[in-house]
């Protein structure tokens, strides 16, 4: 493993020390789980440097490779880079996580076909070109080395980051709207999309793979239409009352 690679594994163990400490507080919350905004967003970078920062760290082994000097400082810088793009994610995400919130509360059955709708978007999205476009750079970034290779400055390296960034985020913002719908402090979500993510990236059969997970989100939304609970993200599940119950875990 190169210096990069354990770099970047050891800040990714560190968010997921930090989701562990915060999981237990909000799991099976639906919405933005009770956090202000930036809480919220702070909570939604903490949860990407847990999950996406594994992922980048095959193009950041490669990328290193081609520098001199303080090669920390520069794969920190673009961790940096690569990590903003994902943590600006988290404003769109809070609109999106408090209007389904809002519907889970008190328009149940319209939370359910939103739930439905999402899945279903993201597991087309799998399947389009576009995505397998973004996928194919991921997988083969050695092409960027030279458009790169072409950036001056001393924030170069944060440059390259918020770039290589860019490109994932195309390629995985659908599987986030997976971790949205389930639950975002889902831990056991979080890690089996990390895997998907990685397989995506690194195995030698990941374009195909994500045709698959595509073919699974949408099998995922045709079992919430009957089956709201999986979707806890969108879904409060009823006290023996009849009454919402903010917070209740809802998948069983």
């Amino acid at each position: 493993m190169t210096l990069s690679s354990s770099l970047l594994f050891l800040a990714a163990a560190v968010g997921w020390v930090g989701v562990a400490q915060v999981a237990p507080e909000m799991q099976g919350m639906p919405g933005t789980m009770g956090l202000s905004f930036g809480g919220f967003v702070l909570v939604w970078g903490l949860m990407m440097a847990a999950m996406m920062l594994p992922t980048v760290a095959p193009f950041a082994a490669l990328w290193t490779r081609t520098l001199t000097g303080n090669r920390s400082a520069r794969v920190a810088e673009l961790a940096a880079g690569y990590l903003l793009v994902w943590t600006l994610a988290g404003l769109p995400a809070y609109v999106l996580v408090r209007a389904g919130g809002d519907l889970a509360a008190h328009r149940p059955n319209a939370a359910r076909v939103v739930a439905v709708v999402a899945l279903a978007a993201a597991g087309a999205y799998q399947l389009t070109p576009l995505k397998e476009r973004c996928l194919a750079r991921c997988r083969s970034p050695l092409g960027y080395l030279f458009k790169y290779g072409g950036y001056r400055g001393r924030l170069r390296e944060l440059r390259v980051g918020l770039d290589h960034g860019a490109i994932c985020l195309g390629c995985c913002w659908a599987l986030m709207v997976v971790l949205i719908v389930v639950g975002l402090m889902n831990p056991v979500a979080m890690l089996v999309l990390t895997a998907v993510v990685l397989a995506e990236k690194t195995w030698a059969w990941g374009q195909r793979f994500s045709r698959v997970v595509g073919v699974l989100a949408l099998a995922l939304a045709l079992a919430v239409a009957f089956r709201p609970a999986l979707a806890a993200g969108l879904y409060e599940a009823p006290d023996m009352g009849g009454t919402p119950m903010m917070g209740a875990t809802a998948v069983g």
